[in-house]
């Protein structure tokens, strides 16, 4: 008998993943640090969400079509996405700033 989809995916969730961060992802979280700090609390909430489920909870994750396999992205605000790369034993975070256009 094989485990139904929604245990499975709870499954992937509770791995231990170790973080890691890109050069472009820590200049972003810098430039937020300096010129907007309710949105760095933001980013550093989403982090913490990431790390501990990266599939569910804070900022409404959803997978990038078009970006990859297992890249997701969180709603930061209307134009800007947190985005990261869930891998088998660390999550890359690649983004937190932009995303869309802003309109």
């Amino acid at each position: 008998m094989t485990k139904n989809k929604s245990s499975q995916d709870k499954a992937k969730s509770t791995v231990h993943r170790t973080s890691d961060f890109s050069p472009r992802f820590q200049q972003e979280r810098d430039w937020w640090n300096k010129q907007k700090s309710n949105k760095a609390s933001k980013v550093f909430k989403l982090v913490k969400a990431v790390e501990q489920d990266p599939f569910h909870g804070l900022g409404k994750p959803e997978p990038l079509k078009y970006v990859g396999a297992d890249t997701w992205s969180r709603r930061i605000d209307l134009e800007h996405r947190l985005v990261y790369r869930v891998h088998s034993n660390y999550i890359e975070f690649i983004a937190c700033r932009y995303h869309y256009n802003a309109k």
